[in-house]
């Protein structure tokens, strides 16, 4: 199966009333984790890498290990999404190499770092959506910044700065309208990162009716939550368990998650909870066996804490076994749909 564009498996969500958990990657072992836990769960796939992940790997890694995920695995959906594109040329470069859908974060100003003025997001998310959708690629906007800073993007909004980003359900109306995304990431009080919240949310910090909102003005948008791993507590107590020093944090309950997928999430961002549950592992094997070398020693173990972390999201935002269930286009037939 080729790889899809992102909107095939979002609308087939939203037929559903389920989400799609989003899985960024740097390499080999990240992406074969996620396939582990989607054949084991008959789960649709989203794989996707940020700026950072491109500069690590290199887009030809990253491209040829997607696609041998595709070709091992015939009756899996994959979409391949770059996660926090800063830029025209960054997207297109990204389309360049295979993309089949691509973010544009105009959220914040070229370098990632400073809010920008809503004018400047819809026109810049426009141009991308342009270019994109006359190859059939998929794109998601985000209106409203969130805090923290992951891969050197993001503002380094505290916990209360963020408060005072959050999204507009005004402007998300009119910029789903100016723009055409396919996909609308939205600000709620989430960060990026692992330090998200100093005690379990509660509505006065993540704003879950904001989203209801939203979903209420936008019924027909695909509403994506960034910042959504949930932190859980026995991933951070194995690294500290084994020499790390995790200083007590909270992400987002799943729980919260699932009621945003009742209200029109479809797309969610996972990162941080696989980097802790890989990090706990390596650490185990390092403390209890000192003498290993074997780079496989450490990474086996590690490469199947990420695929359980995998597999309780996709099972939690309802997106197993569907898999098998989702009519197949590629990106060339999306052309159509977006010329109509």
């Amino acid at each position: 199966m080729p790889l899809v564009p992102m909107r095939i498996l979002l609308d087939h969500a939203a037929e559903n009333g389920y989400g799609v958990v989003a899985l960024n990657v740097n390499n080999m072992e990240q992406i074969q984790s996620i396939m582990m836990a989607a054949r084991e769960t008959d789960s649709p796939v989203i794989i996707q890498a940020s700026r950072g992940a491109r500069k690590y790997s290199n887009d030809a890694y990253l491209r040829n290990l997607i696609l041998a995920a595709a070709e091992l695995n015939p009756d899996l959906p994959i979409a391949m999404h770059l996660d926090h594109g800063n830029a025209l040329d960054t997207c297109l470069s990204a389309i360049d190499q295979k993309f089949t859908s691509v973010m544009m974060d105009g959220s914040l100003s070229e370098d990632g770092k400073v809010p920008s003025t809503y004018e400047y997001n819809a026109e810049i998310t426009r141009k991308v959506v342009d270019a994109a959708h006359a190859v059939g690629v998929s794109v998601e906007g985000e209106i409203g910044a969130l805090g923290g800073i992951e891969d050197g993007h993001g503002a380094g909004l505290s916990q209360e700065e963020a408060m005072e980003h959050l999204t507009d359900p005004d402007q998300a109306e009119q910029f789903v309208a100016d723009t055409g995304v396919d996909a609308l990431a939205v600000a709620i009080g989430t960060s990026h990162g692992a330090y998200k919240f100093t005690h379990k949310p509660t509505g006065d910090v993540l704003k879950m009716d904001l989203i209801e909102e939203i979903h209420r003005r936008l019924p027909n948008t695909h509403l994506v939550m960034h910042g959504s791993s949930s932190v859980p507590q026995e991933l951070q107590d194995i690294i500290n368990q084994f020499g790390g020093d995790i200083k007590q944090t909270f992400g987002v309950p799943v729980e919260e998650i699932q009621r945003g997928i009742k209200s029109g999430v479809r797309k969610i961002n996972v990162d941080t909870d696989n980097r802790l549950a890989i990090t706990g592992a390596i650490r185990k094997v390092f403390m209890e066996s000192p003498g290993k070398f074997d780079p496989r020693d450490y990474l086996v173990p590690a490469r199947e804490a990420m695929a359980q972390v995998c597999k309780a999201r996709m099972i939690a935002f309802g997106q197993a076994g569907y898999a098998g269930k989702i009519k197949v286009k590629t990106c060339k037939e999306m052309v159509d749909f977006y010329t109509k």
